[in-house]
């Protein structure tokens, strides 16, 4: 049952995502909609300070996404599906591995992400401002995919949880699957360099992540795991609201210039 609640909230914002255009549909892909449900199971059959632990850990994990959302928009620009995911993944992973390697307290964790961060986001506007075409016909097997892929990283991620610890049950919650998703189903059916835009113009939506992880770990053993969790969701869904309305603010005042 978790893991086909998952896969259906997945799968559901992942068709929303192809329809909406680069910028809004990043801001609906970077929302916690594969990340929270599997927090939400960990903190079912672990007590606070575990979640407080996995969500330290999954802020380090969360700035290995951004670096590969990075590796991929970049590659995506020449490559094909399989050589920018393939690449990126092998980037994300090693990256993984280094960071695991350290004990991180919440100010190094912080720092981790105010260095990626800033080379991050200058990179992704050379990359974000390409339109997203009209999608071709979809595949049969486009939504038993995605399905299979949200299940499978639900399923590691309690099994990670209830036998190897926080910190791999954080690096399985923040998998960037739904980047994964996006990109094998976008980059064959519109091009690299459309992909590529959609996961560019996510990398601001990703520090709601940043906010909502840190009221994880700081809430979750005073406040107990569900109010924290409702406040994570709060920050992450606040975040990228904001980003959408001060977009649609700068639209305004150009217009009426």
């Amino acid at each position: 049952m978790k893991m086909l609640t998952s896969a259906a909230i997945v799968v559901a914002a992942s068709v929303v995502v192809e329809r909406s255009g680069p910028f809004l549909g990043a801001m609906i892909a970077t929302l916690p909609i594969s990340a929270g449900p599997a927090y939400a199971f960990l903190a079912l059959d672990h007590d606070a300070g575990f979640i407080a632990t996995s969500a330290l850990a999954g802020l380090t994990v969360s700035a290995a996404t951004v670096i590969y959302m990075m590796v991929y928009a970049a590659a995506a620009q020449r490559l094909g599906v399989l050589a920018s995911v393939g690449s990126a993944l092998a980037v994300w992973a090693l990256s993984i591995g280094i960071i695991l390697k350290s004990d991180w307290s919440l100010g190094g964790a912080l720092a981790l992400n105010v260095a990626v961060y800033a080379l991050a986001i200058p990179l992704a506007r050379r990359f974000s401002a390409v339109s997203v075409p009209a999608s071709a016909k979809k595949r049969a097997w486009d939504i038993p995919f995605r399905a299979a892929l949200v299940m499978s990283v639900v399923g590691v991620t309690v099994v990670a949880g209830r036998t190897l610890g926080p910190s791999i049950a954080a690096v399985a919650a923040l998998a960037p699957v739904v980047l994964v998703s996006l990109a094998l189903i976008l980059h064959p059916r519109v091009g690299g360099l459309a992909a590529a835009s959609v996961v560019a113009n996510g990398v601001p939506g990703m520090i709601g992540f940043v906010g909502a992880l840190s009221l994880l770990h700081l809430c979750a053993v005073p406040l107990g795991t569900a109010v924290a969790l409702m406040l994570a969701l709060g920050v992450s869904i606040g975040w990228n609201a904001s980003l959408v309305a001060a977009r649609r603010w700068r639209r305004l005042n150009r217009v009426g210039a």
